[in-house]
């Protein structure tokens, strides 16, 4: 038997901040080395930290690596441990990213990038060169000032592995393992029996599954140990990387960590026999053909053993059933872990909602309540670093710290109301007990005195007197007064955020979040600078569909049982009076439901549709409850709007990525904001569609001779005409 003790980790790295990453890196090599691990995988880019983007551009970030490395090959960590650390490297003028291979102090072989990650949120082009030679490896000449230390001037450099006296490594890192042809495939016909795929991988809901069955499918018709390191938590930015660093052996998880943790280093160990990976291959005959075919790749041979031989002592790993999160708790972990380390890395020193009592606000809420419930949960555990950030932002005193977590939030949490003559006593009452299950600091405030004064301004000014819609009023005064009330409270907000530290007696200040959904920012239906702009939003990238889910599910697993009354609660924004024939709702505002505008969505982003291929999905499938002329309608309907609206996205507040539609303009969907909102020539072809369908179904009639034939829709999908022309939209 050939025995092997593996060690890989979630790192929580933090972009630029080269003492927290170092500290976290020797911390996870301790750990693996006390453990008695031979091989020790970080996180792609831990050095730097994954989320440098453009300062990976600076000469500094590079050299600061360089000099992070020389401290660890310098003391006594890859003593008798294979070290792979991921840091940005320049060759001659190229800017790679690399994983460098240590050993005994000595760099073994860098292993550039080969295919790099370049859509979605990531921009990898952008900053380092792709490899391109396969077919062997070059000398990197090291830095002079790392070189003079190590007594070693170059090292192999490329695409290769690494052959010890028992076993072959190799490196594959993260977008590699998704590309058509993987490098493992080839590595593993070469005799590579273990993999180390370091990785920078992002959370989003329902995309685990996919990442698992990729380790899986590696490894299960070609056998091999791969190991999947990756980093946990918020390095800077508006991912949350989201762990679960694995161990799998011959297509069986043998080890597996937490998708969501707090912690900033954990370790995750799998203990194997290599000679199950050598048995499975020499009884796949199909393998063995190809093997002894193979293109050869290189190699650099390091005179040393990673492996132990028979040895009771050492238990192996057995398969595991692996852990995944429903689409609730991951809205209910993901973005918590990501409010507690912008909270405790920004200096602020709490969070400011504005809370309306409906679904989105409410489930902003809902998230920073199970922040605060992890967070104690942790410092239970006995975490000392959560718990010395938890006493800072909470200012406890003479030994105290945090064991309730409502009593914690109060300390770092505070709502208000801020209501009009438009809200109604249900939204105001919801508010303030989901407030008290959740332990926030609240306030009721009226905004009546601050509308009535600007309303009275612009009278002064114009000589006229702007009306609500259903008091006679126009839409353009109908939207003036809704945004006015929208902007009145993004205000107030900040006042509070700005100024309530120092009522309380507090240093710094308190984050405003926002609380605007992903299908309100795709259709544009928020006020431009109203309380979605805030400094942070935890539900930005979230579907309405997965919030109310979510908020059922939080009633019962996170003790919040107002959210289910929230929940069943229609969506409206009391933005205008409520009469006794007219109550404000979102979906007849908008003229679409939420439902609608998730499809739309998808098909925009994910399919790449444009207003003609969308046309024809929906026909497929809405063709039984609508004619092609309703869906033209709609679609019609739906790019006129979310074209009006997408300046509004250029000064959307940062948001936590979840979704795979967001329209987020930052880096995510990079799309122009000023549009033909008539879409002409799109809206032409949708058209002359719609007109050939129609003659086709005449045609039909027609040959059925006389037979009867349904050919009328049998209901919508939602509301097409828009109610008030839309409350909250316009500049």
């Amino acid at each position: 038997m050939r025995l092997l003790n593996v060690a890989t980790c979630n790192l929580n790295q933090w972009a630029m901040d080269f003492d927290c990453n170092l500290s976290n890196i020797k911390q996870s090599v301790a750990e693996a080395k006390a453990a008695g691990a031979m091989i020790r995988l970080g996180p792609e880019l831990e050095i730097a930290g994954y989320g440098c983007e453009d300062h990976f551009l600076e000469l500094d970030t590079v050299a600061h690596a360089w000099e992070c490395l020389k401290e660890l090959l310098l003391g006594d960590w890859t003593d008798g441990i294979l070290c792979s650390f991921g840091m940005p490297v320049i060759k001659d003028s190229e800017r790679y990213n690399c994983q460098v291979l240590c050993l005994n102090r000595k760099i073994i072989m860098i292993r550039p990038k080969m295919w790099l990650a370049n859509d979605g949120n990531y921009r990898e082009l952008r900053w380092f060169t792709a490899w391109k030679s396969k077919d062997h490896l070059e000398d990197f000449h090291l830095p002079s000032e790392v070189s003079d230390v190590l007594s070693q001037t170059t090292v192999p450099f490329g695409y290769g592995y690494v052959q010890f006296l028992d076993t072959a490594v190799a490196v594959e890192v993260c977008e590699e393992l998704f590309t058509p042809q993987p490098p493992h495939a080839e590595l593993a016909l070469n005799g590579v029996e273990v993999f180390m795929n370091a990785s920078g991988s992002h959370h989003q809901l329902r995309k685990l599954d996919l990442r698992n069955r990729a380790f899986i499918s590696a490894t299960h018709t070609r056998g091999g140990v791969y190991m999947y390191s990756n980093h946990q938590g918020c390095d800077g930015g508006r991912l949350y990387y989201d762990g679960c660093s694995c161990v799998v052996v011959n297509g069986d998880m043998v080890a597996q960590g937490s998708q969501f943790s707090l912690k900033d280093v954990e370790m995750v160990f799998a203990q194997i026999d290599l000679d199950a990976v050598a048995s499975l291959r020499s009884s796949i005959s199909s393998f063995q053909e190809q093997a002894s075919c193979k293109a050869k790749v290189s190699k650099v041979f390091v005179p040393y053993k990673l492996c132990q031989p028979f040895n009771l002592l050492m238990s192996l790993s057995s398969p595991l059933k692996i852990r995944y999160h429903s689409p609730e708790e991951e809205i209910a972990l993901g973005p918590a872990c990501w409010l507690w380390d912008y909270l405790r890395r920004s200096g602020a020193s709490g969070f400011l909602l504005p809370l309306s009592g409906g679904a989105d606000s409410s489930s902003v809420a809902a998230i920073v309540g199970s922040m605060c419930q992890l967070v104690v949960k942790e410092i239970a555990n006995g975490d000392k670093q959560i718990k010395t950030d938890a006493i800072r932002i909470g200012h406890y005193t003479d030994g105290q710290f945090p064991t309730d977590s409502k009593e914690f939030a109060k300390r770092i949490f505070y709502t208000v109301f801020m209501g009009s003559e438009n809200s109604s006593e249900a939204t105001t009452t919801r508010a303030k007990v989901l407030a008290d299950e959740v332990g926030s600091w609240h306030l009721n405030v009226s905004i009546n005195g601050v509308v009535s004064s600007l309303i009275s301004l612009f009278q002064t000014l114009t000589g006229k007197r702007p009306r609500y819609k259903v008091d006679g009023g126009s839409n353009i005064e109908n939207l003036g007064l809704q945004n006015i009330q929208a902007r009145v409270r993004m205000v107030l907000a900040f006042m509070l955020a700005s100024l309530l530290p120092w009522v309380h007696n507090k240093p710094g200040f308190y984050l405003v979040l926002g609380s605007s959904n992903v299908d309100e920012g795709l259709r544009g239906y928020l006020t431009k600078y109203d309380c979605s702009s805030a400094d942070i939003n935890p539900i930005g990238s979230i579907s309405k569909m997965d919030l109310r889910t979510f908020l059922k599910w939080a009633a019962v697993h996170l003790g919040y049982s107002s959210l289910a009354e929230i929940e069943a609660a229609p969506p409206t924004a009391e933005l205008e009076p409520i009469r006794a024939n007219y109550s404000q709702m979102d979906e007849v505002d908008m003229g679409m439901t939420y439902e609608e505008l998730s499809v739309y969505g998808r098909l925009r982003k994910i399919f790449r549709c444009g207003p003609l291929s969308m046309f024809k999905n929906l026909c497929y499938k809405w063709g039984t409850k609508l004619t092609p002329a309703e869906v033209a309608d709609k679609v019609k309907y739906f790019f006129k709007y979310y074209s009006i609206n997408r300046h509004k996205m250029t000064v959307m507040t940062p948001s936590y990525h979840a979704e795979s539609y967001s329209p987020e303009d930052n880096r995510f969907d990079l799309r122009q904001f000023l549009y033909n909102v008539r879409w002409p020539y799109q809206f032409r072809k949708i058209d002359e569609l719609v007109n050939e369908l129609d003659g086709d179904k005449v045609a039909l009639i027609k040959s059925t001779d006389g037979e009867n034939v349904n050919v009328t829709a049998d209901g919508g999908m939602g509301v097409v005409a828009a109610g008030s022309g839309d409350p909250r939209a316009g500049f």
